[in-house]
């Protein structure tokens, strides 16, 4: 079965999260992906996390379906292999500081008069313009200049990060959408190529909601409300009588006459105050105290049962051991049997999103370091004496 990315070639050269996943997701759809990394050192990702014989088993979800080759693009020969493989490619994706590739003669118009049909993603901390476009900037750094970060913990307290690089990956899911909207528009009017501008700051600044409307209008500056959901109610996390948590949202109307007569506070229920969520807000206090004087009494698996059975929107906290052991995800292919190049077996998560006619697929596994750099440059017709030599100077 055709992916509907086949055909599609391109050249990553971005390191660690943002460049990588993107160019990850598009690799699961089809393209043809080239990873290019440094000699001897390689993607930093290599050793973030924990490892296995030296190599990070992140690498593993994060660079499967890809080439690598190894290239040296501070050096004269590593820039012109990158001018021809330009030459032959729709996409260039990128992650440096602004201003890099230009430094290394590799900027938009000196790839763009090499190929004028190519779509360049450039992800950045502050994006390509902008009086901070030089800063630079790390998904952490995005997360809290995009508004997250002040609204992440409990209040009154220090904020926390969300726990994982979730800016990268945001800025990530931005440039896949850029670039194929970019293709599409290429393909489908004048031919010609553009580029996709994302910083990091902006990607999850995109996700923000009401933050912005409701200071322009009333001032207000929203703030972190630990597991509840300001200006919704009820949703937040409630304590059960073994200590766990259940997750419970009754904020829609009918769900929350049901959800209170299942906790036997029909007043609640009934309360002309309570029947849609602004009253329900002002109330919110109330309200959360009773849904917790019930779940306190019960078990977390009694308390999931009974909101399922009476079609409540609820759920656990779960962490790795849970999403393992979970047979919805095992239905759902979203845990996949891998191997690590030893042969270990490795657990990897599967595809997003999911489309029926041509679903995407791990094809082959995360390359080893420069696995594919005599391929890549025989394919350009760099010869085998060539090659040597430019092993010996680091230049591969």
């Amino acid at each position: 079965m055709k992916r509907p990315l086949e055909g599609v070639r391109i050249i990553e050269m971005g390191q660690l999260i943002a460049g990588p996943f993107a160019a990850k997701m598009l690799a699961e759809f089809g393209a043809d992906v080239i990873k290019i990394e440094p000699p001897g050192t390689g993607d930093p990702l290599r050793k973030w996390r924990l490892l296995h014989e030296g190599t990070s088993v992140w690498w593993a979800a994060q660079s499967r379906n890809k080439k690598s080759v190894t290239l040296n693009l501070r050096s004269p020969e590593g820039q012109q292999v990158v001018r021809e493989l330009i030459a032959q490619n729709d996409v260039l994706i990128e992650n440096f500081r602004p201003g890099t590739l230009e430094s290394w003669g590799l900027g938009w118009e000196e790839l763009q008069r090499i190929n004028p049909r190519l779509v360049m993603l450039r992800v950045s901390g502050y994006g390509q313009s902008g009086p901070y476009r030089d800063r630079p900037g790390f998904g952490a750094i995005g997360e809290a200049m995009g508004g997250l970060r002040h609204l992440s913990g409990e209040p009154g307290r220090t904020p926390v990060r969300v726990g994982i690089s979730i800016g990268d990956s945001l800025a990530a899911l931005h440039g896949v959408i850029g670039i194929l909207l970019a293709l599409r528009h290429r393909d489908q009017h004048d031919g010609q190529g553009q580029v996709v501008d994302v910083a990091l700051y902006e990607s999850v600044f995109n996700m923000m909601e009401s933050l912005l409307p409701e200071y322009s209008v009333f001032g207000a500056v929203r703030q972190p409300a630990g597991s509840s959901l300001p200006g919704i109610a009820p949703s937040n996390a409630y304590p059960c009588r073994d200590g766990r948590y259940a997750l419970i949202a009754g904020n829609g109307d009918s769900i929350f006459r049901r959800l209170m007569g299942l906790i036997g506070r029909p007043d609640l229920a009934d309360d002309p105050a309570l029947a849609q969520n602004d009253g329900r807000v002002n109330d919110v206090e109330r309200i959360d105290a009773a849904i917790g004087e019930w779940t306190a009494r019960h078990s977390l698996e009694d308390v999931l049962a009974a909101l399922n059975e009476a079609k409540i929107p609820a759920g656990r906290i779960y962490d790795a051991a849970d999403i393992a052991a979970d047979p919805h995800y095992q239905a759902r292919g979203m845990i996949v049997d891998a191997e690590l190049p030893d042969g270990t077996p490795v657990q990897v998560p599967g595809i997003v999103p999911k489309l029926s006619k041509t679903p995407g697929a791990i094809v082959h596994r995360a390359p080893a370091l420069g696995e594919h750099t005599d391929e890549v440059l025989d394919n350009l017709g760099v010869d085998a004496a060539t090659r040597n030599d430019w092993r010996g100077r680091g230049v591969i």
